[in-house]
């Protein structure tokens, strides 16, 4: 069975979108940092910044999943803003902890350690830039790390006689992350009134899953720099845990960026690419991006839960005629990996 990481072997990068800065060593912020409202892919009202601090904002909807309504709850949420945060989701608080810690002394490492584990232009696993830098005019402030499958490749090469505790904590966790992404799946596949035969896959150990470990840190001119540039997730569902600092935004018609504010033990949720297809559009693939701050540093961990690697994709049980043509997961991941923001139109019949 062909993994989602091998799917990213036809889609090499040149070193420069792969190595990241030594972002401790920078005084000021460098030219290739630094974006403007001539960056032709960063507009949408992007400039200027939304006040990250402002409180009195709209954000997107706080979910319980104990609420006996939660799956319509979901679903609203997903046609509406393909976002929500959510609450009572049954990720033990301490293992989210412990991902956290295991985040900030992985990045905390110095660079040259950190690059003993770097992607190659091939790869999708390891250590560097975020995978959508080569479609932007200018670097990112970030530091990431993916792992598909074990991270023990990887781990191994940063920390060769103590890796264990890192490889144990990160498949726990991806483990019951994907349980949750199971369930919501289950619930967004019902009210799409998907017959159980069509979601046959769901449950099954060949779904496409991976782990995202970010990093962002303190930057000297947060108003000129990007932590993460906008853009739509290619999976079903990404589950974000995110640390007490404020960053992630969502793209909101009428409203621009929507500051997602952090809350304590809940997980912010939003649909991808690939439920947007199968929905026929229905369910919105909400556009988001992370900003950066000046005097404190950011963490992230994202789940990436879509379908196996050969599964069809196609408007199911649709109403209205289909708005897109059926693609396997692995070539709609090809359309992206090559065309970016134009991939949903590539398909669109």
């Amino acid at each position: 069975m062909e993994t989602l990481s091998e799917a990213y072997k036809e889609h090499t990068l040149h070193l420069r979108h792969i190595i990241p800065l030594d972002f401790s060593s920078l005084p000021s912020l460098p030219d290739s940092h630094a974006w403007s409202l001539s960056n032709d892919d960063y507009n949408n009202n992007t400039f200027p910044f939304n006040d990250d601090d402002d409180a009195s904002s709209s954000s997107i909807p706080m979910i319980d999943l104990m609420d006996p309504n939660a799956m319509h709850l979901i679903g609203h949420a997903c046609e509406t803003w393909g976002a929500f945060q959510l609450k009572n989701h049954g990720i033990p608080f301490g293992l989210i902890e412990g991902v956290e810690q295991e985040a900030k002394n992985l990045f905390s490492l110095p660079t040259q350690q950190k690059l003993k584990a770097l992607r190659s232009p091939g790869a999708a696993t390891g250590y560097g830039r975020a995978q959508i830098s080569p479609f932007f005019p200018s670097f990112m402030w970030h530091e990431g790390f993916t792992i598909i499958g074990s991270p023990s490749h990887h781990a191994k090469k940063i920390w060769p006689t103590d890796f264990q505790h890192f490889c144990d904590l990160i498949e726990k966790y991806e483990k019951q992350m994907k349980i949750l992404a199971e369930r919501l799946t289950k619930m967004a596949l019902e009210l799409l009134e998907i017959s159980e035969e069509k979601r046959k896959w769901v449950g099954g150990n060949n779904i496409s899953g991976a782990v995202q470990l970010n990093f962002y840190p303190s930057c000297p001119e947060p108003k000129r720099a990007m932590g993460l540039a906008p853009h739509t997730d290619t999976s079903l569902f990404t589950i974000l845990h995110q640390t007490q600092t404020t960053g992630l935004q969502i793209f909101k018609e009428g409203k621009g960026w929507v500051p997602v504010h952090p809350n304590p033990n809940t997980l912010v949720v939003n649909t991808g690419d690939l439920l947007h297809i199968m929905s026929n559009a229905r369910f919105r693939c909400a556009l988001h991006r992370v900003t950066v701050n000046r005097s404190r540093k950011r963490y992230s961990v994202a789940y990436f839960y879509s379908p196996p690697i050969d599964y069809v994709l196609s408007p199911l049980n649709v109403h209205s005629a289909a708005r897109f043509r059926a693609v396997t997961v692995k070539e709609y991941f090809s359309i992206k990996a090559k065309k970016f923001g134009e991939a949903l139109s590539l398909i669109s019949t």
